[in-house]
């Protein structure tokens, strides 16, 4: 699996220890940065990060801001985005079985380095249930 991570300086150390823990795990993974606490805004790492997933380059995305928040917005401003913000395993689980997101994005003010790697780790290894009524519902988000 191909995965697209980025962040801005608020997650940055977050991304540093979720991408350290995928790292172990069979991933082909790209990071979009930010490289540093250098305060950066969270707009142009999340478009990046969306657009390469929408094109098809990435088979997902995880974004870290602050809140999780900005990321989220912005990432759902591309099309063929359905990014979710997630603070917990239930939801982590529920975005990929009900929803096929295809961006995380997650907080690194809000979350712990071993919640993050977990929630990361879950929602990559939850395949979308494609049952017909979820199926229904991501062609309507689609549409839009």
């Amino acid at each position: 699996m191909k995965i697209a991570i980025g962040s801005d300086h608020a997650g940055f150390e977050l991304k540093e220890k979720v991408l350290k823990h995928l790292k172990t795990k069979d991933y082909d993974i790209t990071d979009f940065g930010t490289d540093s606490l250098e305060s950066c805004d969270y707009n142009d790492v999340a478009k990046e990060v969306a657009h390469a997933v929408a094109r098809g380059e990435f088979d997902r995305g995880i974004l870290m801001c602050g809140t999780g928040i900005g990321m989220s917005i912005q990432a759902n401003k591309i099309p063929g985005i359905r990014a979710a913000h997630v603070q917990d395993m239930f939801s982590a689980e529920a975005t990929r079985l009900h929803n096929d997101s295809n961006v995380l994005t997650m907080g690194g003010r809000i979350l712990g380095e071993d919640l993050a790697s977990a929630i990361a780790e879950t929602w990559l290894t939850t395949d979308f249930s494609y049952q017909e009524r979820h199926q229904r519902r991501v062609n309507k988000i689609e549409k839009l």
